[in-house]
């Protein structure tokens, strides 16, 4: 008999992670996918081209909750997601990442007696007073699998498991992704004229950092006089360009966020990248881009150790040090870290199945 395996996603960036896993189960005669997205079906941020450049389908099933307030998010994924279980049974579920969304899905999980994956577990930013640490804290105690990305990660979970809990590093997923679709990706529409290497592209999307706005503004002077000539293209939504917007002037040049496809070209031919987004330092780390991230931590280590991430915090005057050297072609060698061969999915499925 087929093994029932729920995925699910609580924000967008998830799907970009869980699109190999939807392939892999496809695959496979043993295993089939249901596929659940905690939020509605008309979410703005669930663009029409996501699930076409991630060849994946749609979630089958859809939550329905909408809200900002993390404590109100828990309790109704909770709620729904138990009526959810009530008419789906399912062997084991998989959730993702850290979100107030995928901790509210693992607790009912586990008060059901349903076998619960973690993927991405052992992250830590080792600071309790995040929401998001704390999450991860809960999320990891109460897994079964501890599907880990790296060494550091694969250390910590295998140290807090439970008795009862395994840990397996099985490698990045979202270089399963990447790799999938690197000949898909497309140079945007709407920047017919930029010219590969030639432009730094700026990402912002950390709450803590957009409500620093005096801080926020020293980081933006300092990149624009860093920068010079160079042209910065900052696609930004909501809140971020909002800030950015009313900070920031030329040669930073904000655009409309992208489709995955021609995101991940924008990043993958650019001279370097200033962010504060773990995924998109990941990404830059496969295409060897010199990437600057505007955190005191990464939950993936092997991005600074082996990769071409360099943290500079929240500080002006490092990050213009930093940004110096990466306009001058002063970077570190970088190399690809352990198992970011593109076949994370099929290690993970194998694991569930067997």
């Amino acid at each position: 008999m087929a093994k029932n395996i729920c995925i699910i996603a609580g924000a967008r960036p998830n799907f970009v992670k869980v699109s190999p896993l939807v392939r892999a189960i496809g695959k496979r005669d043993d295993a089939q996918c249901l596929l659940v997205y905690a939020g509605r079906e008309d979410d703005p941020t669930l663009e029409a081209s996501l699930f076409d450049d991630l060849q994946m389908p749609r979630p089958q099933y859809f939550l329905g909750v909408d809200s900002t307030s993390l404590n109100e998010i828990t309790s109704r994924v909770m709620a729904a997601f138990d009526a959810f279980l009530d008419e789906h049974p399912v062997d084991v579920v998989i959730v993702v990442d850290d979100l107030a969304s995928t901790m509210a899905a693992a607790i009912v999980t586990k008060k059901r007696g349903i076998r619960l994956a973690h993927l991405v577990a052992g992250t830590r930013s080792f600071d309790i007073n995040m929401p998001k640490e704390i999450n991860r804290l809960v999320i990891d105690a109460l897994s079964d699998y501890l599907f880990t990305a790296g060494v550091r990660s694969t250390g910590i979970a295998t140290r807090e498991q439970s008795e009862n809990s395994q840990t397996y590093m099985v490698g990045n997923i979202l270089m399963d992704t990447l790799r999938f679709n690197y000949n898909r990706l497309r140079k945007p529409a709407s920047l017919p004229d930029i010219e590969e290497g030639k432009y730094l592209v700026f990402t912002l999307n950390r709450r803590a950092l957009i409500a620093d706005t005096e801080n926020l503004a020293k980081m933006l002077q300092v990149i624009r006089e860093v920068a010079g000539s160079t042209p910065i293209i900052a696609p930004l939504r909501g809140l971020a360009r909002q800030a950015v917007e009313n900070l920031t002037c030329p040669p930073m040049r904000i655009i409309e966020p992208l489709s995955y496809l021609e995101f991940g070209w924008l990043t993958a031919h650019a001279k370097g990248i200033i962010t504060d987004s773990g995924n998109v330092s990941e990404e830059a780390t496969f295409n060897g881009v010199p990437c600057i991230t505007l955190n005191n931590y990464t939950e993936h280590q092997e991005t600074v150790s082996v990769g071409s991430n360099v943290l500079v915090g929240e500080d002006p005057e490092k990050l213009r040090d930093v940004l110096s050297q990466l306009l001058a072609g002063k970077w570190k060698k970088c190399a690809l870290p352990d198992r970011w061969d593109g076949r994370t999915a099929d290690r993970i499925v194998k694991i569930l199945v067997n």
